[in-house]
């Protein structure tokens, strides 16, 4: 028994050296660095040596890096500052058209002709009824074509409805030499071109009147007549008297 216990005495005295000892070594060494570079600090920790840490940069080498590409942004404009672009006006009418200017309206018009009185602006194509207190009522109207114009004062010295149409001998061989051949005469109606109203201008072959066209309105189209929608020569009709005065401008 006694044997016994003075064998595990013995041994238990000689381990206290190697623990001891092992502690000891364990708490000298460096602490444990995880890096990228498995073949540096990692390795030579292992045997034993201090190692000073590496320092890696995850940036790439100045060689293999690829500039910064600046993006091109397209602006949109500033609606603000673009500016409208004016629409030309069209040299020939078209069918069924017409421009919201020329619809009848009251507008401001100063003017040293009486009330009453028909003023013809053939530039501009409007017919001005002149009402006063520096207003007018405003037509739109077709004009003479180029060629055909003219201006003058005249009155008006008859009125029809519904009129027949009559062309001129000289209206008829000038349209005969195109290959359009017009009738000696025609019957007032929805057809004929003199349209639903027509007042005549003193002893000339001008008349104010209606049209089976109306898109021509705001045109120099005419034979030196001025043409109306057929609603609006009606209007103008009920209006004014025999022996308005017209001024053609």
């Amino acid at each position: 028994m006694m044997k016994k216990f003075l064998l595990l005495a013995t041994s238990f005295l000689c381990m206290l050296p190697f623990s001891a000892g092992a502690q000891d070594r364990y708490q000298n060494r460096p602490p444990v660095i995880v890096s990228p570079d498995l073949t540096a600090p990692w390795v030579m920790q292992l045997i034993g040596e201090r190692v000073r840490p590496v320092v890696y940069r995850s940036q790439a080498p100045a060689a293999t890096r690829k500039p910064l590409e600046r993006r091109q942004v397209k602006r949109r404009p500033n609606p603000a500052l673009v500016q409208p672009v004016a629409a030309p006006r069209a040299q020939k009418p078209v069918k069924t058209k017409l421009d919201p200017q020329f619809l009848p309206q009251m507008v401001a018009y100063e003017t040293k002709e009486k009330p009453g009185t028909i003023v013809i602006d053939t530039n501009n194509r409007f017919l001005y009824l002149v009402t006063g207190s520096g207003e007018a009522r405003r037509y739109g109207v077709g004009v003479g074509k180029p060629g055909f114009e003219w201006a003058g004062e005249h009155r008006i010295t008859r009125k029809a409805e519904w009129p027949s149409w009559t062309p001129p001998q000289e209206m008829i061989a000038r349209e005969a030499a195109k290959g359009h051949y017009l009738p000696a005469r025609m019957d007032g109606g929805p057809d004929n071109p003199l349209g639903a109203r027509a007042m005549y201008l003193g002893s000339t072959l001008y008349r104010i009147h209606g049209t089976n066209a109306p898109w021509t309105i705001g045109y120099g189209v005419s034979s030196g007549c001025i043409r109306m929608r057929n609603e609006d020569v009606v209007d103008l009709y009920e209006r004014v008297k025999v022996g308005t005065k017209v001024v053609v401008l």
